[in-house]
């Protein structure tokens, strides 16, 4: 549970820079924080409900423990991310720095939360499914789905916002790439 605790935590700070300069990322989370950016949503409330049908795929395909801990990440980046705002304050920091080093966070998060069999929901659960069946690298695999998120990004954030977040979903599936491979964690 405390690795858990320690990768959502790095992932939902990764979260709140990104929401500090209007970037996105990919993935469910991205998908969240446009809906977020759209309607005026908090991020948490959109996470959970973006992430419920891909709940259910995960507890039909990697069975009721990974999805039980997927559920306590998902609800952990959910409840964290009002955290830091209250914590740091309003923050006004460089975008490139912001979106690269808000995406590195979240992407090392993401491999402390699959080291202990669990995902943060959303396209991580079809992404580890690929990989596990198919051999394709989860990190190639969610950047494919991340670029759909990037470029549906164009419909709410300015096109700068949208090639910075697109920098940062490249950085962020470049550790997954290198550092997530089959084998790797054996669900421990």
């Amino acid at each position: 549970m405390a690795g858990l605790l320690v990768g959502t935590f790095v992932v939902s700070f990764g979260l709140h820079l990104l929401h500090a300069v209007e970037a996105v990322t990919g993935g469910t989370a991205g998908l969240a924080l446009l809906v977020g950016y759209a309607t005026g949503l908090p991020f948490g409330a959109v996470f959970v409900g973006v992430n419920l049908p891909f709940l259910a795929l995960g507890w039909w395909q990697k069975g009721w423990v990974f999805t039980l801990r997927t559920l306590v990440a998902v609800a952990l980046v959910s409840a964290l991310s009002s955290v830091h705002p209250a914590g740091l304050g309003e923050l006004a920091p460089d975008p490139r720095y912001t979106v690269l080093a808000g995406n590195l966070l979240i992407g090392i998060g993401m491999l402390i939360v699959f080291r202990h069999s669990a995902s943060l929901g959303g396209f991580n659960i079809l992404a580890l499914l690929a990989q596990e069946r198919l051999g394709w690298r989860a990190g190639y695999v969610q950047l494919g789905f991340d670029v759909a998120v990037v470029l549906l990004a164009l419909t709410v954030v300015p096109p700068a916002g949208v090639l910075l977040s697109a920098a940062g979903a490249v950085v962020l599936n470049t550790v997954l790439a290198m550092n997530h491979r089959p084998g790797r964690y054996l669900g421990h």
